[in-house]
């Protein structure tokens, strides 16, 4: 593991005592713009045109106890959560976009979701 701590707060949560934190992930992060592709027939080329806004997503993995498993279990069902995004020091607002866990080794996976207009 790469022990990067990882933070995330329900919605909900107004206090530092509300940030769950996990120690010792590995975090990923993907960023991609919006493109629109206008292709001329007959024309010289296409124009591609940035459409100004762009997607975050992170893929989180890492060990978790059962009992942060439930309360994040419990994020995931009640709306969006906030996580602490540590390469830009800021707190996101996110979707989940999946979520596992295994019980037997306590080894989980989130990929959550920021869109930015």
């Amino acid at each position: 593991m790469a022990g990067m701590d990882f933070f995330i707060r329900p919605a909900s949560g107004t206090t530092s005592a509300d940030w769950v934190r996990i120690p010792n992930c590995d975090m990923k992060v993907r960023l991609t713009r919006r493109l629109t592709r206008t292709i001329i027939r007959g024309e010289e080329g296409d124009d591609l045109h940035d459409e100004g806004s762009e997607s975050t997503a992170y893929t989180v993995t890492g060990e978790l106890s059962i009992d942060d498993y439930k309360r994040i279990l419990g994020m995931f069902r009640s709306g969006q959560p906030f996580i602490h995004d540590p390469f830009e020091e800021r707190d996101v607002k996110v979707i989940f976009a999946s979520m596992e866990y295994e019980s037997s080794n306590k080894m989980f996976t989130f990929e959550l979701l920021e869109d930015i207009v």
